[in-house]
């Protein structure tokens, strides 16, 4: 059984299981140990254009991940989060007022 690095972090940029050391490009079924989830879940992702981006490599047209697009994602993903960014966070935000309705006649 491999063993995975902690979740990255700001102390921590890159998030590397220790199998993909000194690996550019990584297939499916790595790119799913790396990301904590199945390859099914990765290949559902692709096809509707989801998840990290990919891209097929080789004589067969293997799908193919690049290690450091798998990282960047990773970040991307963590800033999206409203619970990872506070900026994001609508609990402190200021309530929004709704614009005044026209009056009708």
């Amino acid at each position: 059984m491999s063993v995975v690095d902690p979740i990255p972090s700001a102390s921590a940029p890159e998030f590397r299981h220790r199998s993909t050391v000194g690996r550019a490009f990584l297939g499916v079924q790595d790119t799913a140990t790396y990301l904590g989830i199945s390859p099914k879940t990765l290949y559902v992702w692709r096809h509707r254009r989801q998840g990290p981006p990919s891209f097929r490599m080789g004589a067969r047209g293997r799908v193919t991940y690049r290690v450091d697009a798998l990282d960047a994602w990773i970040r991307a993903q963590e800033q999206a989060d409203s619970r990872s960014n506070p900026d994001l966070n609508p609990v402190g935000a200021a309530p929004k007022r709704r614009p005044a309705c026209p009056a009708t006649v």
